[in-house]
């Protein structure tokens, strides 16, 4: 059985005394959670500090993106080893806001992708369809475009370990969710895709998030279905009670 797994992306919020407040009360509230995988993935700035506070819990860290190369003259960005060296076990790649505003591509995303495989991190891949595709009908033809040209090159093993996040890009930030029967549609499409795309054992472990105007009162609903196996929070994760009520609304979901 797949174990759930909910990750909470800060974005561009928080400064160091707000985080360390955050995850302060994140920790308090969550240290005794062992049947749900919890990642807190805030800025960088504040990666080294967060897993500082985490040390000895079983919460982990991840960072909201990576630069492929190790080291070089790449001014402003920041690679996988550091991030791993700051605390960081995953990483989100891929992210529809890296890609709405930042020119991600699938291709950048591949690279990334490789690298992280490469130095022991944790990949959540991000992929999903704007309100214009969906309207026009071509949620699964972007959704596989995305995904064969995101793993294009992964082994068998490599594929094993990575993270899928689902995030309908009309769902972020907007208030909307995606309905618990259109969500958990695109969710079986995905994993359908991984088990053409590597094979069965792929297909049935790898976890699929859903992202997209998570809340405390509409996880457990989308928990409950079959192929969605945790949530990428954004703005409810910014706050102790509503994250905090999002992962204990999860527990005997699966």
């Amino acid at each position: 059985m797949r174990k759930t797994i909910i990750a909470g992306n800060w974005k561009m919020y928080k400064t160091i005394t707000e985080g360390i407040e955050l995850v302060t009360g994140l920790k308090r509230n969550l240290y005794d959670i062992n049947t749900v995988d919890i990642v807190l993935c805030p800025p960088f700035t504040l990666l080294s500090e967060v897993a500082e506070v985490i040390v000895e819990t079983g919460i982990k860290l991840g960072a909201q993106d990576m630069y492929w190369q190790r080291e070089g003259a790449f001014t402003g960005e920041v690679s996988g080893v550091m991030v791993k060296d700051a605390g960081a076990d995953y990483v989100i790649i891929g992210h529809s806001e890296r890609r709405q505003f930042f020119g991600e591509t699938n291709e950048t995303v591949n690279k990334k992708l490789k690298s992280a495989l490469g130095i022991g991190l944790i990949p959540i891949v991000c992929i999903g369809e704007n309100l214009m595709e969906r309207e026009q009908g071509k949620t699964f033809q972007v959704i596989k475009a995305q995904l064969e040209e995101s793993l294009a090159g992964l082994t068998i093993e490599q594929a094993e370990k990575i993270i899928v996040a689902y995030e309908p890009v009309w769902a972020i930030g907007t208030g909307k969710t995606a309905t618990p029967a259109q969500a958990q549609e695109a969710h079986q499409f995905i994993r359908n895709l991984l088990g053409q795309l590597f094979n069965e054992k792929v297909s049935f472990g790898c976890r699929i998030q859903y992202g997209g105007s998570v809340k405390p009162d509409n996880i457990a609903e989308l928990i409950s279905q079959p192929d969605i196996d945790g949530a990428l929070v954004g703005g409810s994760s910014l706050e102790v009670n509503s994250f905090t009520a999002i992962v204990k609304n999860c527990i005997g979901r699966k």
